[in-house]
């Protein structure tokens, strides 16, 4: 009798290894074929090799209007070297293979560098590539309710936290103060041109929390936002947004259950001409968002300072090793995305709100 519960006990101890080897090496592979898909993309736009750049660039600046006395020296403009490359970038091939595609986001000296989706609702590039194929990976994607020209107060960009160190697991780094002083700004390219952001805070926080609105009826609300993302930092920047700039969230999963998120957020940079849409005449209703355009130019670029990185400085982003793969889930369209299973082919994301409030941590999966 004995004997016979050993043999049972040893069958069912190899099945359970032969079947988690499996799920390992579709895992595995699914990890593969998504970096080799990307890698694919960053070929198609002819992504600038920023290895190249040895240092910022610093050109003297074009009088303008009459000249001055013969002692005054014209004033030196800095060129932001990463913006200048990025700012030509064509997205058209990407765009004929997928039309959500809305351009391209990277943050230097890191891995995150991948193609600008956005889709009709928060679900689909959970699990799916630029190609529109399944992919546990999924894609970078803007929030569904966001302006594609980047206009909103707040725009949110979510991402997988995958276990191999891809797609946005690296925002997992900007706990560190160090890091963040080597990778301080994202850059985002679209249409309209080149955005740089530099990042003000950095925190885990509830994925249905203050984050994720979107809509904000005063600038008194957006200052109570500023006020809590500012407070919640985990890293000390110096740099303090005002109701007048324009706010990137970056989101991603924890690894440490599906409540909460580790969010980025960063300001652009460079001048304003306009504001978003008045924010007044928006109701008061989180998860609505303005969509009006700006005319204000998306390649100004800002003066230099010690927290910019140096190109190609801690270029290895280690692997995710922590927490497990998140449970399957779905979400209304439009609707902030869910945290999913992981498994190629199901949804892998980001937890939604109840409804009453816009807590997506959106598209990150590990």
């Amino acid at each position: 009798m004995n004997r016979n519960i050993r043999v049972v006990l040893i069958v069912l101890l190899s099945l359970v290894f032969v079947g988690s080897g499996a799920m390992i090496l579709r895992q595995l592979t699914a990890y593969q074929e998504g970096e080799e898909l990307y890698n694919e993309a960053a070929e198609i736009v002819e992504l600038p090799d920023f290895s190249l750049l040895e240092q910022e660039e610093v050109l003297p600046a074009q009088p303008s209007g009459p000249e001055g006395p013969a002692s005054e020296k014209p004033q030196a403009v800095y060129v932001d070297p990463y913006a200048d490359l990025l700012k030509n970038m064509d997205f058209s091939a990407l765009q004929e293979i997928n039309s959500d595609v809305r351009g391209w986001i990277v943050i230097p000296g890191t891995v995150i560098s991948y193609p600008l989706l956005q889709g009709s609702d928060n679900d689909y590039y959970l699990n799916h590539t630029y190609k529109k194929t399944l992919s546990v990976v999924g894609a970078i994607f803007l929030d569904s309710r966001c302006s594609a020209e980047l206009t909103d107060f707040n725009t949110i960009i979510y991402g997988h936290r995958m276990n191999n160190g891809s797609m946005f697991a690296g925002l997992k780094h900007y706990k560190k103060q160090n890091y963040w002083q080597n990778h301080s700004k994202v850059y985002v390219t679209t249409d309209e041109g080149t955005f740089t952001y530099r990042i003000f805070s950095a925190y885990e926080g509830s994925a249905s929390g203050e984050s994720y609105r979107l809509s904000f009826s005063s600038d008194e609300k957006k200052q109570e936002f500023l006020d809590t993302v500012c407070a919640s930092s985990v890293i000390e920047t110096g740099i303090t947004p005002t109701v007048n700039d324009y706010v990137l969230t970056l989101s991603t999963c924890t690894g440490n259950g599906h409540a909460n998120r580790w969010i980025v957020h960063a300001m652009r940079e460079g001048p304003k001409e306009e504001t978003p849409q008045n924010a007044a005449e928006q109701p008061d209703i989180e998860g609505a968002a303005a969509q009006e355009p700006e005319s204000g130019s998306p390649e100004a670029v800002p003066a230099p300072d010690a927290n910019q990185p140096e190109p190609g400085a801690n270029q290895d982003v280690p692997a995710s090793t922590d927490g497990p793969l998140p449970e399957g889930a779905s979400s209304a369209a439009g609707g902030p995305p869910e945290e999913g299973s992981g498994e190629v082919g199901e949804q892998d994301g980001t937890p939604a709100p109840d409804g009453s409030s816009p807590g997506p941590g959106g598209g990150a999966a590990e």
